[in-house]
């Protein structure tokens, strides 16, 4: 694989990321790697104090400014996921195009692939008069029980 297909190409385990970084020339030091770990090993969304607390619960010392600089490192090389919310910032393992759904009952957001039909993305693009070449949706409900 050539250098610019191994820097688009979807990022799906923690090696992968770790690699990708390594390509990108970023340092990896110990406080990335936990919150690669971390990330990779819960797979949900977290804030980065939620991070602090769960590597300083692990005994894996790091400082909350260490912490917030490499969150903001690693999503804006497209290596982690930041989702910006009212409430703040959280954080994900996955960085390639996905939708979620939000569980307005838990506040917890679950990452879901959606291919959406050949003829709706045409509708849209006839309405709007642009070409749509990638799209995420946010989807919103309860956990009430499915009848």
């Amino acid at each position: 694989m050539d250098d610019q297909a191994a820097l688009t190409s979807p990022i799906t385990s923690l090696e992968a990321a770790i690699e990708r970084c390594q390509s990108l020339g970023m340092r990896l030091s110990r406080q990335r790697r936990y919150i690669l770990e971390l990330l990779w090993q819960h797979q949900e969304h977290l804030s980065a104090r939620e991070i602090y607390n769960r590597l300083n619960q692990q005994g894996r010392e790091i400082g909350h400014t260490s912490v917030y600089q490499n969150l903001d490192a690693l999503s804006e090389q497209g290596i982690i996921e930041c989702v910006e919310r009212a409430d703040g910032r959280l954080y994900g393992h996955l960085s390639d195009s996905h939708s979620h759904v939000n569980c307005l009952d838990t506040n917890e957001i679950i990452d879901i692939q959606v291919t959406l039909p050949t003829d709706l993305i045409e509708q849209i693009e006839a309405r709007t008069g642009v070409t749509i070449t990638d799209y995420r949706i946010d989807f919103f409900g309860t956990t009430a029980a499915v009848q």
